[in-house]
């Protein structure tokens, strides 16, 4: 039977248990989710295509589709109609999606720091590691203005500087040595 949903809980199902890491992990701990958010909040992007086309790891369709009904369905994820094509839907992250910045932060710093990454992949996490909790609080604030509010995407905010790093640091990999 699922939680109540109040102003702060998720539309999700009970769980295994009541223990808050076991049911964000029931919720976010397959293969894809985590991606799919990191691709909507730190790829920018936010329709189906080109989720699927920009997909460094390459989700089959089948696979997308599923993960971002059930994104939706938990409340993570809205759906909003795209004015500018009938068929086009616009995938925007939601209130409780943008507080896991600073879990996705500590992700890829944990991640940069222990596993073997590649520069390019990894500098966004490094910055947001080393930006720490007021770049991660200025990024969510860019968040609800683009995705809660409809505002365009700043030119130059928190976004726009790590795709810079990220464009340099790929550039920099694709140069022969």
């Amino acid at each position: 039977m699922p939680q109540a949903v109040g102003a702060r809980r998720l539309p999700v199902p009970e769980g295994k248990s009541g223990c808050p890491i076991n049911l964000t992990a029931e919720l976010l701990g397959d293969r894809w989710s985590l991606v799919v958010l990191r691709d909507v909040m730190f790829g920018g992007h936010r329709h189906f295509r080109e989720l699927l086309t920009h997909s460094v790891e390459g989700i089959a369709s089948n696979i997308l589709a599923s993960r971002l009904s059930k994104l939706v369905e938990a409340g993570l994820l809205s759906r909003h109609d795209d004015p500018s094509h009938r068929q086009k839907i616009d995938y925007r992250l939601t209130e409780a999606a943008i507080e896991l910045v600073p879990v996705m932060a500590q992700l890829g710093a944990w991640g940069s720091r222990w596993l073997p990454t590649t520069p390019e992949l990894s500098i966004r996490a490094e910055l947001l590691a080393a930006g720490g909790p007021k770049m991660w609080q200025r990024f969510m604030d860019e968040l609800r203005a683009v995705h809660l509010k409809g505002r365009p995407q700043p030119a130059d905010g928190v976004l726009a500087e790590l795709t810079l790093a990220y464009e340099r640091a790929a550039a920099a990999a694709d140069r022969p040595r």
